[in-house]
């Protein structure tokens, strides 16, 4: 098992200057031993401790299952679950039986309105439709929730797969992967597997050319339009069998959200030009996909041979005990994660955390006071929102209840549903209710961090705060660096281009004004130009960083890497940094940003992240250190260097 250990000036490449590329500088000598594991499609300082968190998560299963607890307690429920998952003789003995009672449901649903509510039906239990649907806070008015209706109904990464030339390799190996899946699970047998494939990829493809792309569904203003029942009904009028078949009460979409209105008329018109016939060939595939990860080998090889290698370029399927890891953090998460906090985070760290943050947004508060850009009246908005942030650290404090989620130790496919069912009942369960603002969307076991603009809230789950992140242990200029730059770039999602059209309450409105949202549009468009010329260093020149929808990380980068070094200037108290290990305080402070992106991907991953993902390829993560002006300073760039930028071509936002 590969560890982090603490930073140590060995690790820098001396062949790479760190005025010409930051990120080889720091991680070069490790990039040219490192090996992506077989089961991955890319590793590095994440996957790193992600591993970890997996087997530390395996143990607390494992110990969960030979501790006998009492039957309906959650140690039960994740020891029954992971057994239902790891009895592989009992799941290859059922090998695709267990889908033929879901597919019986399909065969019978002949005609609009039974098809319909099948469809919302399937929907409570995770098999989607052409439309996908959750509850979430309203933007608009953040004390309720809103049910929030999106585009859905296709099974590739994106709509450009179906379009794109590019990827005309990959839907031709997508419709003979669906043959074959069709074939080993019964839904077609032959010649008529084919056809049935090449039929619900028409249907894919008319439903993707009217999706949204991923630049435009990550526009908060574009993507919330309040709906009434009765303008929904009119741009889709089977919602009310639908909801009925989902058993949503009538109350829980009297007002929702819609995300992208046009695909929802276009998916009418889909569904009134199709027969009901082959709308059920597209839901049995559906079915297939969704279940496919839980059944016989054979079955599961097929599925990741086209979903992990042809889509990812991981060349082995991962071990089953990970799988079963996975299946239980994605079913009772929270429950794993209660354990997890009391062995794997000590409180020295939450303290810690604390003072960072503090210092973080001191420093953001002083910076936005200064911003010679901004009017007077949207700064102090800005300093408003500021002081209205919430961080939350490590975990929850209250944990989720799983008492009406029944698993049994000898029925996978059944736990999957219930399961399924149990996370669609709770989130429907939030319509009516008072927003729940101690709620997160992370485990604590996970290595991540968010921001959420509807709660103004910075979670960091226990996890991720541990080596390179953080180290309670070292030096602070390298935790400033790493974990300070991370704390940075969340807060700054609050003011990035779309995090910061909500105000301190988490209300979507325009509390700028009109000349101050115009200088930082000019700034954000510069980001974008910066960034849309960049191409991986693994990768071909025409593979593209996509600038427009990677600028909301950018800047998050950008105003994490600023703020963090003013914060821990102002943690020096006037002091001069130590020299340590041959480097200044701000070195060690830009070394600690790049250990963080220490990243390698296979090929096939890194062009599907550059379509798909909106933050940019780790190196020109770590390399966004050429628009900060400090950073220059502590290198002592000249124009001759690579990393070099004209300081009024330097890209200064917070």
């Amino acid at each position: 098992m590969t560890t982090i250990e603490q930073f140590s000036s060995e690790e820098l490449d001396p062949g790479i200057r760190p005025q010409d590329d930051l990120f080889g500088h720091v991680n070069g000598r490790w990039i040219r031993t490192a090996q992506i594991p077989d089961d991955r499609s890319s590793y590095g300082s994440f996957m790193i401790l992600r591993d970890q968190a997996e087997i530390d998560v395996r143990e607390i299963i494992e110990a969960a299952a030979a501790s006998g607890a009492p039957v309906g307690s959650d140690e039960r429920k994740i020891g029954d679950l992971y057994a239902s998952f790891m009895d592989e003789t009992a799941v290859e003995a059922s090998g695709a039986r267990p889908l033929q009672p879901i597919l019986a449901r399909i065969d019978s649903a002949t005609d609009t309105d039974a098809f319909v509510s099948l469809l919302g039906a399937f929907a409570r239990e995770g098999i989607g439709g052409f439309v996908g649907v959750r509850a979430a806070v309203d933007r608009g008015n953040p004390e309720r929730y809103l049910l929030h209706l999106f585009q859905s109904g296709i099974v590739l990464p994106d709509e450009s797969y179906y379009r794109a030339d590019a990827h005309d390799e990959i839907r031709r190996l997508y419709v003979g992967h669906m043959a074959r899946m069709l074939q080993l699970t019964g839904v077609a047998g032959g010649p008529e597997a084919a056809d049935v494939a090449a039929s619900v990829m028409d249907l894919e493809m008319r439903l993707a050319s009217s999706h949204w792309d991923r630049v435009a569904t990550r526009d908060a203003v574009k993507t919330y339009n309040l709906h009434t029942a009765e303008e929904l009904l009119g741009r889709l009028p089977i919602a009310r069998r639908w909801f009925e078949g989902m058993n949503a009460d009538p109350a829980a979409w009297s007002e929702v959200v819609v995300s992208q209105p046009d695909f929802l008329e276009a998916a009418t018109v889909a569904f009134d030009d199709v027969e009901v016939a082959r709308w059920q060939q597209w839901l049995a595939w559906r079915t297939v996909t969704s279940y496919a990860p839980y059944l016989s080998r054979e079955i599961v090889d097929e599925n990741f041979a086209f979903f992990g290698t042809v889509l990812t370029g991981a060349p082995s399927l991962r071990a089953r005990w990970k799988r079963g890891v996975s299946l239980v953090e994605g079913a009772l998460g929270e429950a794993v994660g209660r354990i997890y906090v009391e062995h794997h985070y000590p409180p020295k760290a939450e303290a810690q955390m604390a003072a960072l943050i503090d210092n973080l947004i001191e420093a953001y508060r002083v910076r936005i006071a200064e911003l010679g850009w901004m009017a007077e009246p949207t700064r102090q908005r800005a300093l408003a929102k500021l002081d209205a942030f919430t961080p939350k650290i490590g975990k929850p404090v209250r944990w989720r209840d799983y008492s009406a989620l029944a698993i049994e130790p000898d029925d996978l496919i059944g736990n999957v549903q219930r399961a399924r069912a149990f996370d669609t009942q709770y989130d429907l369960g939030r319509i009516g209710r008072p927003v729940d603002r101690d709620e997160w969307f992370m485990t604590p076991q996970t290595v991540n961090a968010y921001y959420q603009p509807t709660m103004n809230e910075i979670v960091f789950p226990a996890a991720v705060l541990q080596p390179p992140f953080f180290d309670p242990d070292t030096d602070p200029a390298y935790n400033y660096g790493a974990i300070g730059c991370v704390i940075g770039h969340e807060i700054g999602h609050g003011f990035d281009d779309q995090g910061s059209r909500y105000d301190g309450d988490g209300r979507l409105r325009d509390w700028w004004l009109p000349e101050d949202r115009e200088r930082f549009d000019v700034k954000t468009t510069a980001l974008i130009d910066q960034y849309s010329g960049l191409s991986p260093r693994e990768l071909s020149d025409e593979h593209k960083v996509n600038g427009a929808l990677t600028v909301g990380e950018n800047i998050g980068d950008l105003g994490g890497l600023a703020v963090a070094h003013h914060a821990y200037r102002l943690s020096l108290g006037g002091a001069e940094a130590p020299v340590v290990d041959g480097l200044t305080g701000d070195q060690r402070f830009f070394v600690g940003w790049a250990r963080c992106w220490r990243v390698i991907d296979r090929e096939a991953e890194a062009v599907r992240r550059l379509t798909i993902d909106p933050h940019s390829p780790a190196e020109f993560r770590a390399n966004a250190v050429r628009n900060i002006h400090a950073f220059h300073d502590a290198f002592g760039t000249s124009p001759a260097d690579a990393l070099w930028l004209e300081p009024d071509e330097r890209v200064d936002i917070w």
